[in-house]
């Protein structure tokens, strides 16, 4: 294997792709539809990649997501602006900007409750 890429199913494609665009600075690569409707986003940053996809409510609307699991994004940008503008775009953090393991982290939560650590990447 090469990669991973995440995908998130969500209770609100529009409110997941603007948070994960407007918060963390995803670029939308590619939507997908089906009969007009939106189904999926395809998302970017970096070399990150991931999807949204619409849930259809066949496993119940109020079932927990995320549990059980956190994803960690490492990024090359400065993880306090970037904790910085996701708080002012609306975000609540679980944990402010900290150093850990030979990196700067802070973690936060999607709109579903999917589990972020959004780090700085390890030197060398």
């Amino acid at each position: 294997a090469i990669a991973v890429g995440p995908s998130f199913t969500v209770a609100s494609l529009e409110t997941s792709m603007a948070w994960y665009r407007d918060v963390l600075g995803f670029a939308v690569e590619r939507t997908y539809e089906r009969e007009g409707a939106l189904i999926a986003v395809a998302l970017r940053a970096g070399s990150v990649e991931m999807l949204l996809t619409q849930d259809n409510g066949a496993r119940g609307g109020d079932r927990v997501k995320g549990e059980g699991f956190s994803l960690m994004f490492t990024s090359l940008q400065d993880i306090d602006a970037i904790a910085a503008r996701a708080k002012v775009n609306g975000a609540t953090l679980d944990a402010e900007p900290t150093e850990a393991f030979g990196m700067r982290v802070f973690r936060v939560r999607d709109p579903d409750g999917f589990r972020l650590a959004i780090a700085s990447k390890r030197p060398g």
